[in-house]
Parts: C-alpha cells; structure tokens; sequence
C-alpha cells in the first residue's frame, strides 16, 4: 500500500470499545481501508515516537508490547497497580508508574523490553502530567534525566547499570524537558516564589558545561509554562500561562510567548502583532521556523524564522491550531474544540493558501508521516456523539470518511519523514487519487445510524454552539456535553430564550 516502490507504507491505530485495530493506511482500494491487524482487547494503546513498538495495557495489570514490523506480541509485562505507562522514543524500555503500598516501595520502573527485566527503579510519591514521565529522553535515548527535589539527574541511556552519570542542582525545579534532536539541553522552569520570579534557564548536558545557564528569562503572573525545543536543539519556545488575566480582557488568563536561544542571542518575547492569548505553536520539522496562532477571536496566525521575524502572514479567521506537515512545505490552520472546524490548507513553499473547508467537532488532528494526508478525529470521551474520522488530501480536498458508535482514539502509526520520496512526487501520486466519501459502514458502526450521520453531522453539529461558558464554571464532561450534543444545545436555546423573556 506504499506510495512508492521505495516508500513504507502508512498504518491508522483505531481504538474503540472493543480494544484497538491497525489499518492500512491510504491510498485505499475501492475506496475502503483494509485491516492489518484484527480488533485486540484493550484499555489503551501507544506507539513509540519512531514506531517501531506499540504498548497495548490490557485488562488488569498487563501491559504487551509489539514490534511494528511484524504486528506480534514481543513481551507481556504484569504490573499490579498501575497507574500510568510510557515507552522510550526508540522503543528499548517500558517506563511504568504503580500505586505503593509502602513508602519503601521502588514504584516507578524501567523495564528493558529486550530481556524483560528491570534496569532502574526509583520512588516516587505521586505523578502528574507535568512529571509523568519520570525518566526523560532524547530521540536516540543516547541522554536520559530525571526530575528531583532541587536537581536534575542524568543517565547513561544506553546502560543504566551505571546509574547516576551526573546531578544539575536547581533548587525549586518544577519541570524540566530535554532536548530531543540531538539530546545537547535541558530546559528548566522554576516557579515563581516569595517575590522571586519564575523562570526557564538552558543547561548544557555535558557534565562539563553544567555549572552556569546558557540563557535565562524571567516573568511574573506565571501559573504555568509549555516548552518546545525545536529540531537541532538551538531554540527554545516558552509559553507562559497566567490563570489570571490583569487586564480583565479574558476570563481564560493570559498568556505570552517566549524565546530563548542556546547560543544567548535572543532572550525575550516573540513579537505578536495582535492583543490576546497564543492558541497554539509549531515549530517546523527544520527547526528554522516557528507558526503561531494568537489573538482575541478572529485569530491571527504568523510564522516566524529562529530569529523572531515575520516571514508570512495566515490571515485570520477562528483559529486556534496549526499544524505542520512532516515535511515542512504544507501548514493546516484550523479552529477545533469549541470553534465551528474552519480547516485553511496553506502551501509554504509557495506562499499562498491552496483551500479551505471544515472538520466540525474534531479532537485530534494531525499530518500522516509522508506529509500528504490530514487526518482528523471526533473521539470519546470529549464528544459522545458523531465519532468518527476523516482524511483530507495536502489541497483540502476531503478523501474518505467513516463514523462511529464509539472512537477512542485514531493516530499514524510514525514513521521518519526522510524514509518518503520528495514531496513533489508525492503530491503527484496524490493528484491521481480519485476523492471518495465513503458511507459509513463496517466496524463500529451500524449502516442505518451511519447513514443518518453522515447526512446530519455537518451543519446541526455547527448549530450546537451554544451560550458562552466559563470553563471552570462546571465540571467538563458537563460542559462538552453541553456545548456539543444536539439535545443538550436545544436545551440551552430554550434555556436562554426563558431567561431572555424573564428579563
């Protein structure tokens, strides 16, 4: 199912009630993908960021994993009590995170998955998105680190017998993320405290070069922070989050946009040119531009070179996500979550906008890893109704839908970029591909209800907008039902309608 004779081919992990099940990835004959592994019980399913594995956590306290290439199960792993499991970029450990009976206890394993055994246990009294996972590692897993109270220590990532390589000491560091390609940095944040600032300091990695930051920023009115390091490991995005807004012009808090630099030569804020707070941030795959989408709605979407100039303009529109292709010549605008699902394709390389269309009530969104299909996903628990999947082509054109019943999760199963042709053959081959929106049959869904959702999902589901809603007004399950299901939005228009004729 290749693209080209020298090409993989793409694979699609879907999960539903059932348990998961991988397809053959596009192009698809008569329109229908085929199924390369049957549906597997499970609760969960992950593959390692090059794709090689997927750790499947089935029922109890198992954990399997299988190797990509051959679709088997390799190791089965038996956790009792656990709580979370991660696996390595490169699929070499499993990491898993158990509830303790005993403060003794060494809960947070790292499990080798070649021998089966483990080769590093450490306690760790509770685990948060922040923190999970506990072990960090660069994309060829050659560094490794972990998070202490006041220090960051290092591992060997290729022997863990060795231990502890080398300790940073950063008192009050409260998140750390290590560079991936090459893993050469480490990003540090520290909390605001007692009148002191929060902050992010670069550290080199080599045990030599620890003893002061490369670069250091500093703000107030911080809550929270995300960090991008970019491909090449120069550049460094900090996303500073504030719960509060001072200006009283957002209810969500604000939010302001940092770089820093490896090398010391920039160290400030990213010059966005409209008031508001930054949705989303990409860098691209070269690691010399960066997208943004920020502002008060209509959103403005920029993307900028390493050095904090404007090299092209997106236009605005309600937007709150960009994504990037594998590639670097194709950019998606769109507006998911509680926006309508406006989709703006955008070729790069050319400059101009190629298409727009709409993916109403997507979750997850993302480019397939040869970077000429779009692939989007309404799932549950999010949204409970009209669950399903759609793939457009690079121009927008819409090139297959299936409904659900129930859709957990819908992902590409990775694969390195360079391992495709060139993008203009691939946009080529993709030319030739006759469009088809597919009816919605076959697994996880019955023919009569999908045809009626193919019909409906589109314009009513634009419709169930809704009134305005604080987000930490009720609990969000509440929330999303509400602003997405189609008796609770009539339920709100009468709602508002009493109270309009109240007043």
């Amino acid at each position: 199912m290749a693209a080209t004779n020298c090409s993989p081919s793409l694979d699609i992990l879907v999960r539903g009630p059932e348990g998961f099940s991988l397809w053959n990835g596009p192009p698809f004959s008569n329109g229908q993908p085929s199924i390369k592994v049957e549906t597997v019980a499970c609760s969960n399913a992950k593959f390692s960021d090059n794709g090689s594995r997927l750790m499947v956590t089935k029922s109890g306290s198992t954990v399997s994993i299988y190797d990509c290439g051959t679709t088997k199960e390799i190791r089965s792993f038996e956790v009792p009590n656990i709580l979370a499991a991660a696996l390595s970029p490169r699929g070499t450990y499993l990491q898993t995170f158990q509830k303790a009976s005993t403060p003794q206890e060494k809960n947070v394993v790292l499990w080798s998955i070649e021998t089966g055994d483990p080769v590093y246990q450490q306690f760790q009294k509770n685990m948060t998105k922040t923190t999970w996972p506990s072990i960090r590692f660069c994309s060829d897993e050659s560094v490794a680190c972990r998070m202490a109270t006041n220090e960051i220590q290092f591992f060997n990532g290729g022997d863990f017998s060795k231990g502890i390589t080398n300790r940073l000491r950063v008192p009050g560091v409260a998140a750390v993320e290590l560079s991936k390609e090459p893993g050469s940095h480490v990003a540090v944040y520290v909390p605001e405290s007692k009148g002191v600032p929060a902050s992010v300091q670069i550290f080199s990695c080599a045990k030599d070069s620890q003893s002061q930051p490369l670069a250091r920023r500093s703000f107030f009115r911080c809550s929270s922070v995300q960090l991008s390091w970019n491909s090449g490991s120069t550049g460094l995005l900090i996303l500073v989050q504030s719960d509060v807004d001072k200006t009283n012009q957002s209810y969500y808090g604000e939010s302001k946009l940092n770089y820093l630099t490896t090398d010391g030569s920039h160290e400030g804020l990213v010059p966005l040119r409209k008031e508001g707070p930054v949705h989303d941030v990409q860098w691209s795959c070269t690691g010399s531009e960066f997208a943004v989408v920020y502002g008060f709605m209509p959103a403005k979407a920029t993307v900028f070179d390493k050095k904090c100039n404007p090299l092209l303009e997106l236009g605005t529109g309600p937007y709150n996500t960009i994504r990037w292709n594998p590639k670097g010549r194709f950019l998606c605008l769109a507006g998911f979550g509680n926006l309508p699902g406006d989709m703006a394709f955008w070729d790069y390389a050319e400059k101009k906008q190629l298409a727009t269309t709409k993916a109403e009530c997507s979750v997850t969104s993302e480019w397939s890893p040869d970077g000429r299909y779009f692939m989007t996903a309404t799932t549950a628990p999010r949204l409970q109704i009209d669950n399903g999947i759609k793939i457009f082509l690079y121009n927008g054109s819409l090139y297959f839908k299936k409904m659900f019943e129930k859709l957990y999760q819908a992902e590409w199963k990775p694969v390195s970029a360079d391992r495709f042709g060139e993008i203009a053959e691939l946009i080529k081959s993709v030319d030739s591909l006759k469009v088809i929106e597919t009816k919605p049959q076959g697994q996880g869904s019955k023919s009569s209800q999908g045809s009626t959702k193919t019909t409906s999902s589109n314009p009513p589901a634009q419709k169930a907008a809704g009134a305005y809603r604080p987000p930490h007004a009720k609990q969000a399950a509440l929330a999303q039902a509400e602003l997405f299901g189609e008796s609770q939005a009539e339920g709100l228009s009468k709602n508002a309608l009493r109270n309009k004729k109240e007043k």
